[in-house]
């Protein structure tokens, strides 16, 4: 996260991996300008981290510079800001230079929760288990939608 109130968006992500009872190796606040200077200058592969959700708002720097610094892919979540509802924070992310890809979500908290289903998804291309999990809960999800209308009165 870019900082400590990132944390109401970015709790949406922690909880996708707690639903599933994943182990997180690294649930931690890094500040960006600690993390790029110190945690980020060590190789994240040969820490066994396979992917990285990074939260941020205004400038939103953190995806990007964490993306820079690894070929781990980053999914980056825009947080919603005051001055304009969080554009600048996903304009920030989007805009990333040719070479330095972030996926990145949407604006808030349904942006946090998707990263936290677009890690598992990644992780799930080599994890039959985490894939049989995911699989249940997206088809859980699809039939709890029903087919028809609901009359509200």
């Amino acid at each position: 996260m870019g900082s400590q109130s990132d944390w109401p968006t970015m709790r949406e992500a922690a909880a996708i991996w707690m639903r599933w009872a994943f182990l997180m190796d690294e649930n931690r606040l890094h500040i960006a300008h600690l993390t790029v200077c110190g945690i980020m200058a060590k190789p994240q592969p040969s820490r066994g981290l396979k992917v990285i959700i990074a939260g941020a708002g205004g400038a939103a720097h953190l995806p990007g510079m964490m993306a820079s610094k690894t070929r781990v892919p980053v999914i980056g979540v825009p947080v919603q800001t005051k001055a304009l509802s969080g554009v600048d924070s996903l304009y920030s992310i989007l805009q990333m230079p040719r070479g330095f890809p972030v996926a990145t979500m949407a604006i808030g908290a349904a942006g946090a929760a998707n990263a936290g289903l677009m890690a598992a998804a990644i992780l799930a291309v080599h994890d039959a288990g985490l894939a049989a999990r995911l699989d249940k809960w997206r088809a859980d999800l699809s039939a709890s939608i029903p087919e028809e209308p609901q009359d509200d009165a």
